[in-house]
Protein backbone atom coordinates (compact mmCIF):
# COMPACT_ATOMS: atom_id res chain seq x y z
CA UNK A 1 0.00 0.00 0.00
CA UNK A 2 1.51 3.34 -1.04
CA UNK A 3 1.75 6.26 1.35
CA UNK A 4 -1.21 8.16 -0.13
CA UNK A 5 -3.58 5.22 0.12
CA UNK A 6 -2.41 4.44 3.64
CA UNK A 7 -3.06 8.02 4.73
CA UNK A 8 -6.54 7.83 3.18
CA UNK A 9 -7.27 4.63 5.10
CA UNK A 10 -5.83 6.13 8.28
CA UNK A 11 -8.07 9.18 7.97
CA UNK A 12 -11.07 6.95 7.36
CA UNK A 13 -10.27 4.98 10.52
CA UNK A 14 -9.71 8.11 12.63
CA UNK A 15 -12.91 9.82 11.46
CA UNK A 16 -15.00 6.66 11.90
CA UNK A 17 -13.70 6.19 15.44
CA UNK A 18 -14.38 9.83 16.33
CA UNK A 19 -17.86 9.75 14.82
CA UNK A 20 -18.83 6.58 16.70
CA UNK A 21 -17.62 8.03 20.00
CA UNK A 22 -19.37 11.40 19.58
CA UNK A 23 -22.60 9.71 18.48
CA UNK A 24 -22.37 7.51 21.58
CA UNK A 25 -22.04 10.42 24.03
CA UNK A 26 -18.29 10.53 24.73
CA UNK A 27 -16.76 13.75 26.05
CA UNK A 28 -14.49 15.63 23.63
CA UNK A 29 -11.32 15.12 25.65
CA UNK A 30 -11.68 11.35 25.27
CA UNK A 31 -12.60 11.68 21.58
CA UNK A 32 -9.60 13.93 20.97
CA UNK A 33 -7.22 11.56 22.76
CA UNK A 34 -8.48 8.51 20.85
CA UNK A 35 -8.36 10.18 17.43
CA UNK A 36 -4.84 11.55 17.88
CA UNK A 37 -3.65 8.17 19.18
CA UNK A 38 -4.99 6.42 16.09
CA UNK A 39 -3.66 9.06 13.69
CA UNK A 40 -0.12 9.16 15.09
CA UNK A 41 0.23 5.38 15.30
CA UNK A 42 -1.08 5.10 11.74
CA UNK A 43 1.84 7.20 10.53
CA UNK A 44 0.19 10.61 10.08
CA UNK A 45 2.68 13.19 11.29
CA UNK A 46 1.30 16.27 13.04
CA UNK A 47 -2.39 15.52 12.34
CA UNK A 48 -4.73 18.47 12.67
CA UNK A 49 -8.15 17.50 13.95
CA UNK A 50 -11.10 19.67 14.94
CA UNK A 51 -14.16 18.02 16.36
CA UNK A 52 -17.52 19.33 17.57
CA UNK A 53 -20.80 17.64 18.43
CA UNK A 54 -22.01 18.15 14.84
CA UNK A 55 -18.93 17.34 12.76
CA UNK A 56 -15.24 16.41 12.52
CA UNK A 57 -12.58 17.98 10.30
CA UNK A 58 -9.15 16.45 9.75
CA UNK A 59 -6.07 17.51 7.76
CA UNK A 60 -2.90 15.51 7.09
CA UNK A 61 -0.10 18.04 6.35
CA UNK A 62 2.29 15.69 4.54
CA UNK A 63 -0.19 14.17 2.07
CA UNK A 64 -2.36 17.34 1.93
CA UNK A 65 -5.51 15.28 2.50
CA UNK A 66 -8.58 16.89 4.08
CA UNK A 67 -11.73 15.13 5.24
CA UNK A 68 -14.98 16.30 6.84
CA UNK A 69 -17.38 13.93 8.61
CA UNK A 70 -20.85 15.23 9.61
CA UNK A 71 -22.57 13.98 12.77
CA UNK A 72 -26.36 14.05 12.78
CA UNK A 73 -27.32 11.71 15.64
CA UNK A 74 -26.31 11.58 19.28
CA UNK A 75 -27.29 9.12 21.99
CA UNK A 76 -25.80 7.45 25.07
CA UNK A 77 -23.94 4.19 24.44
CA UNK A 78 -20.98 3.88 26.79
CA UNK A 79 -20.30 0.33 25.58
CA UNK A 80 -19.46 1.74 22.15
CA UNK A 81 -17.21 4.41 23.68
CA UNK A 82 -15.33 1.78 25.68
CA UNK A 83 -14.87 -0.54 22.70
CA UNK A 84 -13.53 2.16 20.39
CA UNK A 85 -11.14 3.37 23.09
CA UNK A 86 -9.89 -0.18 23.75
CA UNK A 87 -9.44 -0.72 20.01
CA UNK A 88 -7.26 2.39 19.70
CA UNK A 89 -5.06 1.21 22.56
CA UNK A 90 -4.71 -2.26 21.02
CA UNK A 91 -3.61 -0.58 17.78
CA UNK A 92 -1.10 1.53 19.70
CA UNK A 93 0.41 -1.64 21.24
CA UNK A 94 0.79 -3.15 17.77
CA UNK A 95 -1.71 -5.94 18.35
CA UNK A 96 -3.80 -4.94 15.31
CA UNK A 97 -3.03 -3.67 11.83
CA UNK A 98 -4.68 -0.57 10.37
CA UNK A 99 -6.83 -2.74 8.10
CA UNK A 100 -8.01 -4.82 11.06
CA UNK A 101 -8.92 -1.67 13.00
CA UNK A 102 -10.94 -0.43 10.02
CA UNK A 103 -12.75 -3.75 9.74
CA UNK A 104 -13.58 -3.88 13.44
CA UNK A 105 -14.84 -0.31 13.52
CA UNK A 106 -17.20 -1.00 10.63
CA UNK A 107 -18.37 -4.15 12.38
CA UNK A 108 -19.02 -2.24 15.61
CA UNK A 109 -21.65 -0.11 13.86
CA UNK A 110 -24.02 -3.09 13.75
CA UNK A 111 -22.74 -5.53 16.39
CA UNK A 112 -22.21 -3.39 19.50
CA UNK A 113 -24.87 -4.50 22.00
CA UNK A 114 -27.46 -2.03 23.23
CA UNK A 115 -30.28 -2.62 25.68
CA UNK A 116 -33.59 -3.37 23.99
CA UNK A 117 -36.61 -1.21 24.81
CA UNK A 118 -38.22 -3.54 27.43
CA UNK A 119 -35.04 -3.45 29.52
CA UNK A 120 -34.78 0.33 29.14
CA UNK A 121 -38.41 0.66 30.23
CA UNK A 122 -37.89 -1.54 33.27
CA UNK A 123 -34.74 0.35 34.24
CA UNK A 124 -36.54 3.72 33.92
CA UNK A 125 -39.39 2.50 36.11
CA UNK A 126 -37.03 1.15 38.78
CA UNK A 127 -34.92 4.31 38.79
CA UNK A 128 -38.05 6.44 39.17
CA UNK A 129 -39.36 4.56 42.19
CA UNK A 130 -36.04 4.09 43.99
CA UNK A 131 -34.98 7.71 43.56
CA UNK A 132 -38.34 8.81 44.98
CA UNK A 133 -37.49 6.94 48.20
CA UNK A 134 -33.93 8.28 48.19
CA UNK A 135 -35.24 11.85 47.92
CA UNK A 136 -37.38 11.32 51.03
CA UNK A 137 -40.67 10.25 49.46
CA UNK A 138 -43.13 7.88 51.07
CA UNK A 139 -43.10 4.15 50.32
CA UNK A 140 -46.81 4.60 49.53
CA UNK A 141 -45.71 6.45 46.39
CA UNK A 142 -43.24 3.75 45.32
CA UNK A 143 -45.51 1.99 42.82
CA UNK A 144 -47.18 5.18 41.51
CA UNK A 145 -43.70 6.53 40.71
CA UNK A 146 -42.78 3.16 39.17
CA UNK A 147 -45.72 3.25 36.74
CA UNK A 148 -45.56 7.01 36.07
CA UNK A 149 -41.85 6.82 35.27
CA UNK A 150 -42.34 3.80 33.02
CA UNK A 151 -45.25 5.31 31.10
CA UNK A 152 -43.52 8.68 30.71
CA UNK A 153 -40.33 7.05 29.46
CA UNK A 154 -42.31 4.92 26.98
CA UNK A 155 -43.87 8.08 25.51
CA UNK A 156 -40.47 9.80 25.37
CA UNK A 157 -38.86 6.77 23.67
CA UNK A 158 -41.67 6.38 21.13
CA UNK A 159 -41.65 10.04 20.05
CA UNK A 160 -37.86 10.20 19.98
CA UNK A 161 -37.51 6.95 18.01
CA UNK A 162 -40.41 7.15 15.57
CA UNK A 163 -40.51 10.85 14.79
CA UNK A 164 -37.00 11.96 15.89
CA UNK A 165 -38.33 15.29 17.16
CA UNK A 166 -35.83 16.54 19.71
CA UNK A 167 -37.14 18.28 22.85
CA UNK A 168 -40.79 17.55 21.95
CA UNK A 169 -40.23 14.00 23.21
CA UNK A 170 -39.03 15.33 26.59
CA UNK A 171 -41.99 17.72 26.80
CA UNK A 172 -44.60 15.04 26.05
CA UNK A 173 -42.90 12.52 28.32
CA UNK A 174 -42.93 14.99 31.23
CA UNK A 175 -46.53 15.95 30.42
CA UNK A 176 -47.64 12.31 30.65
CA UNK A 177 -45.69 11.87 33.90
CA UNK A 178 -47.46 14.89 35.40
CA UNK A 179 -50.86 13.56 34.29
CA UNK A 180 -50.12 10.14 35.78
CA UNK A 181 -48.98 11.67 39.08
CA UNK A 182 -52.13 13.81 39.20
CA UNK A 183 -54.30 10.76 38.46
CA UNK A 184 -52.70 8.63 41.20
CA UNK A 185 -53.07 11.34 43.86
CA UNK A 186 -56.61 12.33 42.81
CA UNK A 187 -57.81 8.72 43.12
CA UNK A 188 -55.91 8.17 46.38
CA UNK A 189 -53.41 5.75 44.86
CA UNK A 190 -50.55 8.04 45.91
CA UNK A 191 -49.92 10.66 48.56
CA UNK A 192 -47.64 13.31 47.03
CA UNK A 193 -47.90 14.48 43.45
CA UNK A 194 -44.67 16.44 43.78
CA UNK A 195 -42.57 13.49 44.96
CA UNK A 196 -44.05 11.13 42.37
CA UNK A 197 -43.28 13.66 39.65
CA UNK A 198 -39.72 14.27 40.88
CA UNK A 199 -38.93 10.57 40.93
CA UNK A 200 -40.60 9.82 37.59
CA UNK A 201 -38.85 12.55 35.57
CA UNK A 202 -35.35 11.46 36.61
CA UNK A 203 -34.87 9.08 33.61
CA UNK A 204 -35.56 12.03 31.30
CA UNK A 205 -33.10 14.43 32.94
CA UNK A 206 -30.08 15.06 30.63
CA UNK A 207 -27.42 14.17 33.18
CA UNK A 208 -24.77 12.81 30.79
CA UNK A 209 -24.90 15.77 28.33
CA UNK A 210 -24.66 18.20 31.25
CA UNK A 211 -21.69 16.34 32.75
CA UNK A 212 -19.94 16.19 29.38
CA UNK A 213 -20.60 19.90 28.84
CA UNK A 214 -18.76 20.73 32.07
CA UNK A 215 -15.90 18.36 31.20
CA UNK A 216 -15.58 19.82 27.71
CA UNK A 217 -15.40 23.39 29.03
CA UNK A 218 -12.80 22.44 31.65
CA UNK A 219 -10.76 20.62 28.98
CA UNK A 220 -10.77 23.67 26.71
CA UNK A 221 -13.36 22.47 24.20
CA UNK A 222 -15.45 25.60 24.62
CA UNK A 223 -17.60 25.23 21.50
CA UNK A 224 -18.61 21.65 22.27
CA UNK A 225 -19.16 22.47 25.93
CA UNK A 226 -21.47 25.38 25.14
CA UNK A 227 -23.44 23.41 22.54
CA UNK A 228 -23.90 20.44 24.86
CA UNK A 229 -24.79 22.68 27.77
CA UNK A 230 -27.36 24.49 25.64
CA UNK A 231 -28.85 21.19 24.50
CA UNK A 232 -29.09 19.97 28.10
CA UNK A 233 -30.67 23.28 29.19
CA UNK A 234 -33.32 23.13 26.46
CA UNK A 235 -34.10 19.51 27.39
CA UNK A 236 -34.50 20.51 31.03
CA UNK A 237 -36.76 23.41 30.04
CA UNK A 238 -38.90 21.08 27.92
CA UNK A 239 -39.33 18.77 30.91
CA UNK A 240 -40.20 21.72 33.13
CA UNK A 241 -42.76 23.04 30.65
CA UNK A 242 -44.44 19.63 30.48
CA UNK A 243 -44.85 19.52 34.26
CA UNK A 244 -45.89 23.21 34.38
CA UNK A 245 -48.76 22.57 31.92
CA UNK A 246 -50.13 19.87 34.22
CA UNK A 247 -49.80 22.02 37.33
CA UNK A 248 -51.50 24.96 35.59
CA UNK A 249 -54.41 23.25 33.89
CA UNK A 250 -54.95 19.99 35.78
Amino acid sequence: MNEMKRDELAMEVVLTAGKLMIESGADMARVDDTMYRLAKNAGIKEPRIFETTTGIMMFAPKSKLTRIEPINERSINLEMVSRVNDLSRAFQRGELSLEEVDERLNRMKTTTPFFVFPWQLLAAAIVSSTLLVMYGGSFLDFFPAFFAGGIGYAVYWYINTRFKVKFVSEFLGALVIGLCASFFVRFHLGTSMGMITIGAVMPLVPGVPLTNAVRDVLAGHILSGISRGTEALISACAIGFGIAVVLRFF
